[in-house]
């Protein structure tokens, strides 16, 4: 359709139409079958029959045949065939599971997340899904939280470059064809700092560290073109985002020039009310329509009172305009008025999901995101003679994938059947699946007396960590140790004189410091996905080198948090040892236990010859630093470029990411790596605008941000 032939049927559609377009309802309300019992929910959401004709988006429905069974029944029913948008939470993959996202932030490579997401957008089109609530572009410096699995990690530089590589590979170049979807990115804004790491909990941030730090994401999602935007469940400014003006209309529409669809996340316009802003529904719909959201997700409130919120003057017959022209402009862009159909095929579904190039690319994709984070003794790769034994939780366990896999498990994601796919035949002991907290389980049974079985093995990989469950939404933990039996598990092995290989599953950075003692290495798995098992088998078998970088701080206690690498200085800062007066804890170091950036390979590398030069151009400063794999084994290293500004009219974190390339060395070879620092990249927020001041500053590149190379420079 043209622009003209959109605003013509904008001009055709009734109040109560264009309200329609405003509410998405669950499939349950939209079926194709017209036996489903809809008395309960739709008296308790006050939806009348006549409504559900007029619905505009739905979500979370999945199957070809269904999806365009559902999508007739809507069009015919629909007094000007307007078609739906089928939108579903597609997180980090359609059937083929790939790696949680905070996972596929360690790789520290976009262009894998780019891949992922493109087949992730090409198993849900032939599904017939139109729009994917994803990427979440929150920012994180809080490992209690559990949706940090669904997170690109604490750093704002790696965090945009991961989430518009996740909107690139979703959408394409354009979203009209067949294997593309459109991308949601979320959750505006500043989700990812909730008070102590609890899930829906309130947000109290300063405003230069929101626009500095946690809009980031967002920004760099709206940047790469994506179709559209969810609130966040948090207030910021004792404000809540689904009724926040200064996030929705004059950071994202007015500065950003967001053209985009806003929806609200699950029921947020009704809990307006539960925070104390809205006194009723009535009010709920107001404020979150004047705050410039077009869609409400999952309650009526906007069906049940803008039409008298018209009526009465209180609202704008323009608001609901702006809303519906962009939500019909989505459909268009989508190309669901010539074929509202777009992309679903039943009788190729199957053969495209799961298909053996995408398990492939899950497979390879895996391995770039787990981080070795110990490997003492070079305990890693196993060696080829060894008796290998197996223990723990996740030893059998294909439930492996990661929270919002909407996606059944096979064998090829458990560790066992990887390693016996590389050849190795494990002694198996203590491998009683751990159940998950939001059932009520808290540990497995001490089972350690089983560990005898495993006398006679030279090296145990003990499979520990936590339940996949117990991440992701409504998740939030105090303690983020391995379960108590857990850690008794490791403590007996080294008692045994074994050679201990601990591979963690987690959403999360754990606290385990207390069992790294007893570990001879350590594998961060994280949950890698329909292909983990083989992954890590390829991993331990030294078929692969290990090359992920947390994108993420380890603690050294909970105490600790929030702990993270781009912090601001104190006036009275530690320097050198512990003393009174300043900056630090009587009983735990500053620093974090594993540092964002960190990760160990089974090649050595070395840093040299660092060189800040004045640029040229658009370029103030050219920096280069050589790289040797000192070692006999090839490897891929990231090379991270830092800077600290030392002297602005706001304090300026004591590091901040600026770039990062990855370069694949072969044994003892030597390599220039290269970068340029420009105005833009040294500029910062102070608090009215973006701005550059000249001064001092410090360079940094190396290979994490604890392990670097440094240079002043004046300019």
């Amino acid at each position: 359709m043209t622009e003209q032939q959109i605003l013509d049927l904008l001009s055709e559609l009734s109040l109560e139409e264009k309200i329609g377009e405003m509410t998405q309802l669950s499939p349950d309300f939209l079926g194709a079958a017209q036996s489903v019992d809809l008395t309960g929910p739709m008296k308790e959401l006050n939806v009348r029959p006549e409504d559900l004709p007029l619905v505009g988006t739905t979500l979370n429905a999945f199957g070809a045949e269904k999806l365009i069974a559902m999508q007739k029944k809507h069009i015919a029913e629909h007094p000007h065939h307007i078609p739906l948008i089928f939108m579903a939470d597609v997180i980090h993959g359609r059937r083929t599971i790939f790696p949680v996202p905070l996972a596929m932030a360690c790789s520290f490579d976009p262009a894998l997340q780019r891949e992922a997401n493109a087949v992730a957008a090409r198993e849900s089109a032939v599904e017939g899904i139109h729009v994917t609530f994803s990427p979440m572009a929150d920012l994180v410096r809080d490992p209690r939280w559990g949706r940090v699995m669904e997170s690109p990690g604490e750093d704002p530089l790696l965090a945009a470059r991961m989430t518009a590589a996740a909107v690139e590979g979703y959408q394409g170049e354009d979203l009209k064809a067949p294997d593309r979807i459109a991308s949601c990115f979320k959750h505006f804004g500043g989700y990812g700092a909730s008070e102590g790491g609890r899930d829906y909990n309130t947000v109290d941030i300063s405003d230069g560290t929101l626009r500095e730090f946690y809009l980031s994401g967002y920004k760099a999602a709206a940047d790469a073109g994506a179709a559209m935007a969810m609130t966040s469940f948090n207030t910021i400014d004792r404000i809540p985002a689904t009724a926040n003006k200064k996030l929705f209309r004059r950071i994202l529409r007015d500065e950003w020039g967001f053209e985009g669809v806003a929806i609200t996340d699950f029921d947020a316009t009704g809990e307006l009310i539960a925070h104390g802003l809205a006194a009723d529904g009535r009010e709920a719909a107001r404020y979150s329509l004047e705050a410039g959201v077009d869609i409400e997700m999952m309650s009526t409130h906007y069906l049940n009172n803008l039409k008298s919120l018209v009526e009465s003057g209180e609202i704008d017959m323009a608001l609901i305009d702006e809303a519906v022209l962009r939500i019909l402009r989505l459909k268009n862009r989508l190309g669901l008025f010539e074929n509202p159909f777009k992309g679903a095929d039943p009788e190729h579904e199957d053969e495209v999901c799961l298909s053996e190039g995408h398990l492939e690319a899950a497979r390879r994709i895996a391995v770039r995101c787990a981080v070795l984070l110990k490997n003492e003794n070079h305990a890693l790769p196993l060696k080829k003679d060894a008796k290998v034994g197996l223990a723990g939780p996740f030893a059998e366990s294909a439930g492996v994938l990661g929270g919002w896999a909407f996606a059944p498990s096979n064998s090829s994601a458990s560790l066992l059947n990887g390693l016996k796919a590389c050849g190795i035949e494990p002694v198996l002991a203590m491998t009683e699946e751990l159940k998950p907290m939001q059932r009520g389980f808290f540990d497995v049974s001490d089972q350690t007396a089983e560990l005898s079985k495993l006398a006679d093995c030279d090296v145990v990989i003990a499979a520990v960590g936590e339940h996949s469950e117990d991440t992701g939404e409504s998740a939030s933990k105090t303690i983020l140790r391995l379960t108590p039996n857990q850690e008794k598990m490791l403590q007996k092995l080294k008692e045994m004189g074994k050679t201990v290989v601990a591979v963690v599953f987690s959403g999360r950075p754990l606290e385990i410091k207390p069992v790294l003692p007893y570990c001879d290495a350590v594998v961060q798995a994280w949950f890698l996905g329909l292909q983990s098992g083989a992954a890590l088998a390829d991993i331990l078998c030294g078929k692969e080198n290990p090359s992920g970088r947390l994108a993420i701080s380890f603690p050294q206690t909970v105490g600790q948090i929030p702990v993270y690498y781009n912090h601001m200085n104190t006036g009275r800062p530690l320097v050198g040892k512990p003393h009174r007066f300043v900056s630090c804890y009587l009983d735990c170091p500053n620093e974090p236990l594993y540092p964002f950036g960190y990760g160990l390979s089974y090649s050595d590398f070395h840093y040299s010859a660092l060189s800040v030069r004045k640029g040229s151009g658009d370029a103030l400063l050219d920096v280069s630093v050589t790289v040797e794999n000192a070692s006999d084994i090839p490897g891929r290293e990231t090379v991270q470029l830092y800077i600290r500004d030392l002297a602005a009219s706001v304090v300026r974190p004591v590091q901040e990411l600026k770039d990062f390339v990855q370069v694949d060395l072969a044994p003892h070879e030597k390599r220039t790596v290269s970068f340029t620092l420009t105005k833009e990249s040294l500029s910062f927020w102070n608090n009215e605008a973006s701005v550059f001041e000249p001064g001092e500053f410090e360079i940094m590149a190396g290979h994490s941000s604890a392990e670097v190379m440094r240079q002043k420079v004046t300019l």
